[in-house]
């Protein structure tokens, strides 16, 4: 199969985007367990393996298709962070971000009548509300319980808890 350059060009992006995001959830992960938060920190870690499976899933595709992945250098991501509430809105704009990224490539796919790339993004598509609505949720969770000490205690064992699922 022959896929086009401005497919292959966007799927070699969102390469790039996958890794840069299991390379700050990393970051995210190490933060929180030097900070206190082991629940915190066992969901970013869990998060971070899993923006690296998307990337690989990603270099599967486009290798099968007959593009050639690009392996990226990945940004330095921040290391330090205000607090446990700025790392999940940090983490919720990097998912909108990919969001975005997504609803793009499904454009390209549609535009030029690319099925199988369609098809191989509508996981992804779905994959995405799962997402943002998870850390939304995190958030709402900042409101409902508060930012005491004992609240953020909660929100890090909720985060925990979230790791295992």
């Amino acid at each position: 199969m022959k896929i086009s350059p401005n497919t292959k060009k966007a799927l070699n992006d969102q390469i790039a985007l996958e890794a840069n995001a299991s390379s700050s959830y990393l970051a995210m992960a190490s933060w929180c367990e030097i900070t206190g938060y082991g629940g915190a920190a066992s969901f970013f870690y869990a998060q971070s393996v899993e923006e690296r499976t998307h990337m690989l899933k990603f270099i599967h595709y486009l290798n099968d298709v007959g593009g050639t992945a690009i392996i990226p250098a990945t940004k330095s991501p921040a290391n330090t962070f205000k607090s446990l509430e700025s790392i999940i809105r940090s983490a919720l704009n990097n998912e909108q971000i990919v969001t975005k990224a997504i609803h793009h490539m499904v454009e390209i796919a549609q535009k030029e009548k690319d099925y199988s790339t369609h098809t191989f993004l509508d996981w992804f598509v779905n994959e995405q509300i799962e997402e943002e609505k998870k850390f939304e949720m995190i958030l709402q969770k900042f409101e409902l319980i508060g930012r005491d000490k004992i609240a953020i205690n909660e929100i890090d064992k909720i985060l925990g808890s979230l790791a295992t699922k």
